[in-house]
């Protein structure tokens, strides 16, 4: 990692006087996490480097580039739902044959940053995706994880929790929701071997989020982020309680928040006081039926599901400290 990420910063200085790369003027929804996440993650660049921004179609890309405006600074690429990591590895390695060629300034870079919704990443971006961490390729994917397909009408996707009410898993007398446990997409990059993989939060710990930006992007080959970034439309929840969502999400232990430098483990935030899921649960809409007399069976799975991987977690953190001591 570069010697620049280990001086020290003021956070509110960055926020404030940091030029923004993702600017205003975009359609995202008012309590979406998304822009937040797009926005504070290119605060991370350092000023003097260019980026590409690889873009999967999904909720961020149709708010935020149509033609002939954009909210963008950097160059970005619209690419389709399966295929962001493609596209990115593809422009990283063209840039790096013209750069060994001399066609390109020697003593500027350009970072590579793909950007795709759980759709186009869990699901139909998959095998891209994997192809270009396995390749080796500089480059950060970034996942701004919803929970579905928001954009297209709120169907269930892979990174869907269980019992969520969604229009192709309508919560009725027979089927409460849907009915699958959600996919663990963060460990699945972590069985690629990658030198970087971290989880962090849209709202709630922006330094969380500013510093494992840095270090995904200033880190040798490819690095992958997941980050929870939830949706008004699709969780519903009001507008304004997009930092409480977040907040319950990792307070409850729903979504952790760690980094795996070269396969060691380190959870970043451990709450101080573990709140019951029901919490995280309840003001949301997607999970109403969960709380109508006799459906308490499901809270209580969800809850047993959610502590099984936090301890996992734990265990995982111990064990490979443990091995580099």
């Amino acid at each position: 990692m570069a010697d620049e990420m280990k001086k020290p910063y003021n956070l509110k200085e960055v926020v404030a006087t940091k030029p923004s790369r993702f600017t205003e003027g975009h359609r995202m929804c008012a309590g979406c996490g998304a822009p937040v996440v797009g926005r504070m993650i290119l605060r991370a660049l350092h000023e003097e480097d260019h980026a590409v921004i690889a873009n999967a179609t999904g909720c961020m890309e149709v708010s935020t580039f149509i033609y002939p405006y954009t909210a963008w600074t950097d160059s970005f690429i619209h690419t389709a739902f399966e295929c962001a990591g493609a596209t990115c590895s593809g422009a990283e390695a063209a840039y790096k044959s013209l750069k060994k060629q001399g066609k390109l300034p020697q003593n500027k870079n350009t970072k590579f940053i793909a950007f795709g919704g759980d759709g186009g990443t869990y699901d139909i971006g998959l095998q891209s995706l994997s192809g270009a961490m396995e390749r080796g390729h500089d480059m950060t994917y970034v996942c701004y994880d919803n929970g579905a397909y928001m954009n297209t009408g709120i169907q269930r996707s892979s990174a869907t929790p269980k019992f969520a009410d969604t229009t192709t898993t309508p919560a009725g007398k027979v089927v409460p929701g849907k009915m699958q446990s959600r996919k663990d997409l963060t460990e699945i990059m972590v069985g690629h071997h990658l030198p970087y993989v971290a989880q962090s939060i849209a709202v709630g710990n922006f330094k969380d989020l500013y510093e494992k930006s840095e270090k995904a992007i200033y880190t040798q080959g490819p690095t992958f982020l997941n980050v929870l970034a939830p949706c008004p439309r699709g969780w519903g929840y009001p507008t304004d309680a997009l930092m409480q969502i977040n907040k319950l999400a990792v307070d409850t232990c729903y979504w952790p928040l760690y980094e795996v430098v070269d396969g060691v483990y380190h959870i970043t935030y451990k709450p101080s006081k573990k709140l019951p899921i029901e919490e995280f649960l309840r003001p949301q809409k997607r999970f109403k039926h969960m709380f109508a007399q006799g459906n308490e069976w499901m809270i209580e799975e969800f809850q047993k599901e959610v502590d099984k991987r936090w301890q996992e977690l734990l265990d995982l953190e111990e064990m490979t400290n443990r091995v580099t001591e």
